[in-house]
């Protein structure tokens, strides 16, 4: 499971139409509209929100928010953009795409793969909310079919291969079911029996650097992982240098996923530096919006309108 901070800076583009008196009366705004916009009594905005970081909860905050404005063909220059307060849900952002997207799933699961520590686990509980589904960790569930025993005794006491078959059953038996969020094992890929499976509904890679995973696995310890757990020396350093071979023999099948989730992408969109200080709900944004690409490929375009 991936830890994450709560913290959150995203730049969001909406259009939206407005009172234009419910601006010029707002004695914190600065957004100023020329004399012909003013006398319609709507305007259509443009709204660019920047949410800088902040350690608040992101359920509800002000935000500074740039404004242009536009009525029917008058074009955004006769506008001056300005900036006011207004509190911003990130929650509702998600929540929207997601009630847009949920409708051109037909029930199929969704199965989120990637390299252990990616955070497949947090991002799986928040979208399975988003889109009213069921979450599911396919780990717990092997664990449940071996009496409770914890993946890493799995390992330990039956081996990798004893774990693999059973993990391939739990896949067998999900790929019947619907509306699912499944978390699978970083080694999940590794079998194509297993992506016959997974091919019934649609697939994610959450794609994470090796460095940033290192960091993230080394803090809390490897104990969890079996596969980490022997190494012996510097934590992030032996970490690093078997994820990377992890990733040598994995790599390949990650790309079979249906959609990708790069967070070296999404903090490049949103300025960051390290994907560290990406949120889980920003992630979540993502992995919809890389499903809404795979929905409309899927369907040639023909048909899909979000």
């Amino acid at each position: 499971m991936m830890v994450m901070e709560a913290t959150v800076a995203h730049r969001l583009q909406f259009s939206t139409w407005i009172d234009s008196e419910k601006v010029a009366r707002r004695p914190s705004s600065s957004a100023r509209c020329s004399q012909r916009l003013k006398e319609q009594n709507k305007l259509q905005v443009l709204v660019a929100a920047h949410l800088p970081t902040s350690r608040v909860s992101n359920r509800q905050r002000h935000v500074a928010l740039e404004v242009s404005c536009s009525y029917n063909k008058f074009p955004a220059s006769t506008v001056e953009s300005g900036n006011f307060q207004t509190p911003f849900d990130e929650s509702l952002v998600l929540k929207n795409k997601a009630q847009a997207i949920e409708p051109y799933l037909n029930g199929r699961c969704i199965y989120l793969v990637g390299m252990m520590g990616s955070g497949k686990t947090t991002v799986g509980k928040i979208l399975s909310q988003a889109i009213n589904y069921s979450f599911i960790d396919s780990d717990t569930l092997v664990e449940h079919e071996v009496g409770g025993t914890s993946v890493a005794e799995i390992f330990k006491l039956k081996g990798e291969g004893f774990f693999r078959e059973k993990e391939t059953e739990v896949l067998r038996k999900l790929s019947l079911m619907h509306r699912l969020v499944v978390s699978t094992g970083g080694g999940a890929v590794v079998r194509p029996i297993n992506w016959k499976c997974m091919k019934k509904g649609i697939s994610v890679w959450l794609d994470v650097p090796l460095e940033a995973l290192a960091k993230r696995i080394a803090a809390v310890g490897t104990g969890s992982r079996p596969l980490l757990h022997h190494e012996s020396g510097d934590a992030y350093r032996k970490t690093f240098m078997r994820l990377t071979s992890l990733f040598e023999e994995r790599g390949d099948s990650y790309a079979n996923a249906s959609a990708k989730v790069s967070l070296e992408n999404i903090a490049a969109k949103l300025g960051y530096r390290d994907v560290s200080s990406l949120t889980p709900t920003a992630i979540v944004f993502e992995v919809l919006e890389q499903i809404e690409v795979f929905l409309k490929e899927e369907d040639g375009h023909a048909h899909i309108t979000f």
